[in-house]
């Protein structure tokens, strides 16, 4: 099997892990704080990432790497998970997945700002158009719309893409798992300062299915889902394999029906598969 093959294939089994993260988030949020979920997911999938270094030997990053690193970590470590969190005390999971579709631009949006990219005029109308698609649904009100959470959704999409670009920039040099593993520990003094400072005083109260969301979004979608995710942005290329990214609103959206029972309307679909086709001419002419 080929390198881009491989790339693909590992591209798709992260974009799958990550198109749990935010149904698992829903349910660990109704018995946790979303400040102590975001530290403690962290923490430990800190704590394992630095085992795995430690025992594999790996070479310390390089002192240039660091601003790299921090960038990264701000954006997948501290700020998408806090920022969803956050959000998904005021929207639905199914809500807040429509806003995935805007992820893939986003990185691809951070790529053009630090690779000093120039992509096509084409380029910028897909972009408006799939930002008018996700605004037009965040803005027609409803039950399920919430304006903070709406705008606490936007900023993780930002986060997010800025972590996704940089830590993909870093991992053609230092190494997918690596990249990400590193970015943790990096975090983990802050992180467990966080998870300790609010963590309840007794945890009787939390049921199993909000343990069950703290260890999916700790083990994979804070750990082993970026090890198959950076791995393959690097084996097939960050724009062929990033265009996975798209799979994930769907993924998200059948998995929030699946395990939490939500409405998943028509509306949302339509304006999922609108912002999916406009994120795909974007990227389309990209370069």
């Amino acid at each position: 099997m080929d390198k881009t093959r491989r790339g693909w294939i590992n591209g798709f089994i992260g974009v799958a892990i990550f198109a749990g993260s935010l149904p698992a988030t829903r349910i660990a949020v109704a018995d946790f704080s979303p400040t102590f979920l975001t530290g403690a997911r962290a923490s430990i999938a800190a704590t394992l990432g630095l085992a795995l270094l430690h025992l594999l030997r790996q070479p310390r990053p390089t002192l240039a790497d660091v601003p790299s690193l921090a960038i990264t970590a701000a954006g997948v470590v501290v700020g998408f998970p806090l920022l969803t969190a956050l959000a998904l005390q005021h929207v639905t999971s199914a809500h807040s997945i429509v806003f995935l579709g805007l992820l893939p631009l986003s990185t691809a949006l951070f790529a053009v700002l630090r690779a000093g990219e120039r992509p096509r005029p084409a380029f910028w109308l897909f972009s408006g158009l799939g930002s008018a698609f996700v605004a037009g649904y965040a803005a027609q009100g409803g039950i399920e719309a919430s304006l903070r959470g709406d705008a606490l959704m936007l900023a993780a999409i930002l986060a997010c893409g800025l972590g996704y670009a940089e830590g993909a920039r870093l991992s053609r040099t230092l190494g997918g798992w690596q990249v990400i593993s590193w970015a943790l520990t990096l975090s983990l003094p802050v992180m467990l300062s966080l998870a300790l400072l609010t963590m309840p005083a007794s945890f009787d109260h939390v049921r199993g299915p909000a343990w069950l969301g703290l260890a999916y979004v700790s083990l994979f979608s804070m750990l082993i889902g970026f090890m198959f995710w950076y791995r393959g942005l690097a084996q097939g290329g960050i724009a062929a394999v990033g265009q996975l990214q798209l799979l994930q609103p769907f993924m998200g959206l059948g998995l929030a029906a699946l395990l939490l029972h939500e409405n998943v309307s028509w509306a949302m679909l339509m304006v999922t598969f609108g912002a999916v086709i406009c994120v795909a001419g974007a990227k389309k002419y990209a370069k």
